[in-house]
């Protein structure tokens, strides 16, 4: 039980994060009751391919890893192609991280220079003193992100105190100022139920137990969902939808959405208590994430036989997001939305993919998930749309969110 309950709270918290600072940003203009029917979707979407891999491990030992399950089933391309998207994926996110914390960073420090050279010394900073924990080992981010987790859980409370108070009903009930901005917010708020590539950790530590991966799956996965609409509740509630993409205009950033909070709410304090919590939730990330990368650096260069060592595997890891964050000041939306394709494909097509296959060689496994090939198939074309989606966005398609 108490593996479970852990296990349980590793799926929780490594959703609750970056991505969910985003939600304001991309849904602005989009209404609170729209931005909780995409929210439902998403969950059960994300929840159900999860249960995809649950029941893919039965086949495997309990250590494998994604890049062993595809190569069972479609050979050295099946492992090549999983492991490509899966550095892609997490490339984008470290980037995503990156240029997010520059502009909560620059956000504190006195202005050097112009704009754009204090945010290019805020993301250095930002990546240098966060990335020497990755690089210090396993056991220095386990310590610290302990103690930012539960401070990031008690500035979310604090948030929740200040803003719910000066919710509007007026607000929750603005419409979509373009009802496709729905879809186009979709692979953005998609990232913010990705854990999957925690799940060969969790089954490893529950030893392959089913039911107890099943459970951390379903209830690890409705906590985030709850927070999130809770935060989108205190959000949409106390931001006006004109006033806020005005202002978010003006500076589509996270610290835009700072800005905009102390702007509308009249409050420093609820803009502080907001700004530490955006702070804290997205260093939780930034370690989670940046770590997956570093070890799937290290995994991919010990099997071509290439030598490291922590340092140049840090310069690896953080250097090609840093650049990016230095010269696209702007870009944390857009690497989400690249990231949600990534992820789109790493959590969605892959799984479904190799559930089709393992179906006909093991016909009468303990645990199906359940639905049959018609949810596989109504699942895999969500999971493509949501692929193409920023393709459509660049064509002029589908509308841009902000960002």
């Amino acid at each position: 039980m108490n593996k479970t309950l852990g296990s349980t709270l590793i799926v929780a918290g490594t959703t609750i994060g970056g991505g969910m600072l985003a939600m304001p940003l991309t849904s602005a203009g989009i209404g609170f009751g729209f931005t909780v029917a995409l929210l439902i979707g998403l969950w059960l979407l994300l929840s159900f391919a999860a249960l995809l891999f649950v029941e893919l491990y039965q086949t495997v030992e309990s250590d494998a890893g994604i890049g062993t399950l595809a190569e069972k089933y479609y050979g050295s391309f099946g492992r090549i192609l999983s492991t490509a998207v899966l550095l892609i994926f997490l490339y984008a996110l470290v980037s995503a991280y990156v240029s997010g914390g520059s502009s909560l960073l620059a956000g504190l420090l006195p202005t050097i220079g112009d704009e754009q050279t204090t945010s290019r010394i805020a993301g250095v900073l930002f990546t240098v003193i966060f990335g020497f924990f990755i690089i210090l080992g396993t056991n220095s981010v386990d310590k610290v992100n302990r103690i930012i987790f539960l401070s990031k859980i008690g500035f979310f409370v604090v948030v929740l105190f200040l803003l719910l108070p000066k919710v509007s009903l007026e607000n929750l009930l603005e419409i979509p100022i373009d009802n496709a901005l729905i879809i186009s917010a979709s692979p953005i708020f998609f990232t913010s139920f990705g854990f999957h590539g925690s799940i060969p950790s969790l089954n490893k530590y529950l030893d392959g137990d089913v039911k107890a991966l099943r459970i951390s799956v379903l209830v690890g996965t409705f906590i985030p969902l709850v927070a999130y609409i809770l935060w989108q509740l205190a959000t949409h509630g106390v931001l006006s939808q004109t006033e806020f993409l005005a202002i978010l205009k003006q500076d589509p950033t996270l610290n835009g959405l700072v800005t905009a909070t102390i702007k509308i709410t009249g409050s420093e304090m609820i803009g502080g208590a907001v700004r530490l919590f955006s702070a804290l939730a997205l260093i939780t990330s930034f370690l989670g994430v940046a770590l997956g990368l570093f070890e799937a650096l290290e995994d991919l260069l010990k099997r071509v036989n290439i030598p490291t060592n922590r340092v140049s595997l840090g310069l690896l890891t953080f250097l090609p997001p840093l650049v990016f964050a230095l010269f696209y000041p702007q870009g944390f939306i857009l690497a989400l939305g690249y990231a949600g394709q990534m992820f789109a494909f790493y959590a969605i097509v892959l799984p479904i993919a190799m559930v089709w296959k393992l179906r006909k060689i093991y016909p009468n496994l303990p645990y199906r998930v359940k639905g049959g090939s018609a949810s596989l198939i109504i699942t895999l074309v969500i999971g493509v749309f949501i692929v193409i989606i920023p393709f459509l966005i660049q064509a002029g398609l589908l509308p841009t969110v902000v960002g």
